[in-house]
């Protein structure tokens, strides 16, 4: 049987739409410090854990490869990370931060905190533990 499509009840549209007006904001404030919302993952995976390879990077950001290269590149040229080679490989680099990028860290952390604040405001402590727990649930297995 056919369901008809209601974007109202679309899971994918509504997700849409929250990550599109989340990532809007974010982008926003980060261009304040003179950064995009394209160098966000690659440093929230550096802030939790520095040393890892350009492919370790990209799999736990969920970002091609590719895109994780061009990311590195510009953190580099910005002064906010480097690539040093990788001892157990003479064909790939772990990635380091600089102290630039560790003193931005609890600045820019701040602003997705904001922004997740006010987007779940409209739900109670319960909802919003609920709705977090639900979305991890969604993401787990891609």
């Amino acid at each position: 049987m056919s369901q008809e499509f209601d974007r109202q009840t679309s899971a994918g549209w509504l997700l849409a739409a929250l990550a599109d007006h989340s990532a809007k904001k974010l982008d926003a404030e980060l261009k304040q410090h003179g950064l995009s919302i394209a160098l966000w993952p690659t440093l929230m995976c550096l802030w939790e854990q520095e040393g890892l390879t350009q492919r370790d990077i990209a799999e736990i950001s969920k970002v091609r490869t590719s895109t994780t290269t061009r990311t590195l590149d510009k953190l580099e040229r910005l002064g906010l990370a480097e690539r040093k080679p990788d001892p157990d490989s003479r064909r790939s680099f772990k990635i380091f931060l600089t102290n630039k990028s560790r003193a931005l860290k609890n600045v820019l952390t701040e602003i997705p905190i904001k922004i997740n604040n006010e987007l779940l405001s409209s739900l109670d402590d319960a909802e919003q533990k609920e709705a977090i727990r639900l979305l991890q649930k969604l993401l787990a297995p891609l």
